[in-house]
């Protein structure tokens, strides 16, 4: 997979903050090597967020999004700050620019605030420093407010991009534990059955990315990976031995796959994995629950992540739908919404079906659990609400013991 083949959910996401005029866009000029963002001496030159796939080291492949200033007004100008305060929510850096000439002022200060609040890593960065005549400790300083660091640039001049660049990298903590979508799980030399449909829902000449995902850490975990579709599975499994240790299913065949795989074979979906890798597989899990309580005129919303062509058959507006009536005779109203529309109000909701977010950051999966969590809002994802709904949620969920023992505590 190349560099631009990387998936923007598996991308680090860089933002740069800070007020009109700091010189955010010819900052990420600077950084990107690219004529990105429109830069100009007008106030609220950059109107909507503006992004650039790049690899910057030791961080790999990233995200860098140039933002409308925090300090807009009028009535755009608060659109454009809405838009700016989105952009935080899926922000796994932040970078504020500010003029070297002065100090920070309430704005800016404003943000910082927000830094914090949602435990997003931050660097302070003073721009303009060829306009300062003396500056105290010009280069990279210790940080401040909380701050992973501090850094004299210069934009035009490119001074000091290299050392920001080496700031920004060092900022995050590439020493912490790895997720694996399935890698821990699994042991060496183990046989994992992935079943993998091909019906009109399935992209033409590629696999999802889930499914990619799950095939490299299985190699990379020196275990065997066998894909079939669901109509070869039984006579896959038939001629198998030893048999599989693990079978992972696409949601949409989990009813079927559950009948056709032996129950001494651990059987989980994609979809569950990927809300754990995600880190809401705790909260899908018991938000499921609350399909059984849904009554007639209820709101169910259902989510998507990224936004394609739907198909006949689509999962997200035909199928969820009709599980949903199928288990609860109920008539329920389904709103959906998908890309980077996620309602900010919550509350008209009894239920939020999300998917499983494999084009999303984990950061802004979490941020979504937590809006529906803040609002008192159950929430779920696609594949665990069909294993609930299908009566094989317990199955799914052997493969994590500890969850599984959580889920049959709360139905005491």
């Amino acid at each position: 997979m190349s560099l631009n083949d990387t998936p923007s959910g598996e991308r680090l996401r860089i933002s740069f903050f800070g007020k009109r005029n700091a010189g955010k866009s010819s900052l990420v000029n600077a950084i990107t090597g690219q004529e990105l963002a429109v830069v100009s001496d007008t106030l609220g030159t950059t109107t909507d967020p503006v992004s650039k796939a790049m690899e910057l080291l030791p961080l790999g492949p990233v995200v860098i999004t140039d933002t409308p200033g925090f300090d807009d007004s009028g009535e755009l100008g608060e659109l454009r700050v809405r838009k700016t305060k989105q952009i935080l929510n899926k922000t796994d850096i932040a970078v504020l620019v500010t003029d070297a000439s002065r100090e920070l002022d309430a704005t800016e200060q404003e943000l910082i605030d927000i830094f914090k609040n949602k435990n997003i890593p931050y660097v302070v960065v003073k721009n303009k420093m060829d306009l300062v005549k003396e500056i105290s400790g010009q280069g990279n300083a210790a940080g401040e407010n909380g701050a992973a660091g501090v850094i004299y640039v210069s934009a035009t001049e490119k001074t000091n991009i290299y050392e920001l660049k080496e700031l920004i990298g060092k900022s995050v903590n590439m020493d912490g534990p790895t997720v694996r979508l399935v890698g821990d799980i699994i042991e060496p030399e183990q046989m994992i059955v992935l079943v993998i449909p091909i019906d009109e829902s399935a992209p033409k000449g590629r696999l999802i990315l889930p499914q990619q995902q799950a095939i490299r850490d299985i190699l990379e975990s020196g275990a065997y990976s066998i894909s079939t579709r669901e109509t070869e599975l039984a006579d896959l499994l038939e001629k198998m031995n030893p048999k599989p240790d693990l079978v992972i299913t696409d949601s949409q065949a989990f009813e079927l796959v559950s009948s056709i795989v032996p129950e001494d074979i651990r059987l989980t979906s994609f979809s569950i994995l990927m809300a754990r890798y995600k880190g809401f597989l705790d909260t899908a899990v018991m938000g499921a629950k609350a399909i059984s309580e849904l009554k007639d005129g209820d709101k169910v919303l259902i989510s998507e992540g990224c936004t394609h062509h739907r198909q006949c058959n689509d999962i997200g507006t035909v199928k969820l739908p009709r599980f949903l009536k199928q288990k609860t005779g109920k008539e329920i109203e389904i709103i959906t919404s998908s890309g980077t529309e996620f309602p900010e109000d919550l509350s008209e909701y009894s239920l939020i079906i999300h998917c499983g977010g494999c084009m999303l950051t984990s950061r802004e999966m979490v941020y979504r659990m937590k809006c529906a969590e803040d609002a008192g809002i159950p929430f779920t994802n696609y594949g665990v609400a069909i294993a609930y709904m299908k009566g094989i949620l317990p199955r799914s969920l052997e493969v994590f013991p500890e969850l599984l023992e959580k889920l049959e505590n709360s139905a005491e």
